[in-house]
């Protein structure tokens, strides 16, 4: 343990030799074996798990292409926000499994997923997504039913007579 001091003589503030300064911090690629990075990404009730790698922009979601499980072009548009804020449209490959929610909330978290990835993969381009808000998981979730109302927060049709 530290030497125990017995009087406030003692005590006395750390010399600027003493202290320490710390750069920002240096963050390294994170890749397994076969090139890719791994991430989780989550909204609503929809959870993923995404792999991407260097590619040409194939992007498959539970076995099927992105436009044939995906088929509304908002959800793609979602889905490639992460890659054109990033600068980076084309260059990745990425591989998702998806459960839970509906399409909407799944292509949340599909998008949620491909940034915490590409800030694995590369990351440089965590500035970019952080300051478009593309890391920070969405926590909105569906509001919970109450006893003696027909939803979260519907009433009856209230009569005086």
């Amino acid at each position: 343990m530290a030497e125990e001091i017995k009087s406030l003589e003692e005590l006395k503030p750390p010399s600027p030799a003493d202290i320490v300064e710390e750069g920002p911090v240096k963050r390294e690629s994170v890749k397994d074996s076969l090139g890719r990075s791994y991430a989780t990404g989550k909204r609503k009730d929809a959870v993923a798990r995404v792999w991407i790698k260097a590619g040409v922009g194939k992007v498959i979601v539970n076995g099927k292409e992105m436009n044939s499980y995906f088929a509304r072009p908002v959800l793609q548009m979602v889905i490639g926000q992460a890659f054109s804020v990033a600068g980076v449209d084309d260059q990745f490959d990425v591989t998702a499994t998806v459960k839970g929610g509906g399409l909407s909330g799944q292509a949340g978290a599909v998008k949620h997923g491909i940034s915490k990835a590409l800030c694995l993969f590369e990351p440089s381009l965590r500035g970019a997504l952080k300051s478009a808000g593309f890391l920070t998981r969405d926590s909105r979730v569906v509001e919970r039913k109450k006893y003696g109302k027909p939803k979260a927060r519907k009433s009856f049709q209230f009569s005086k007579r």
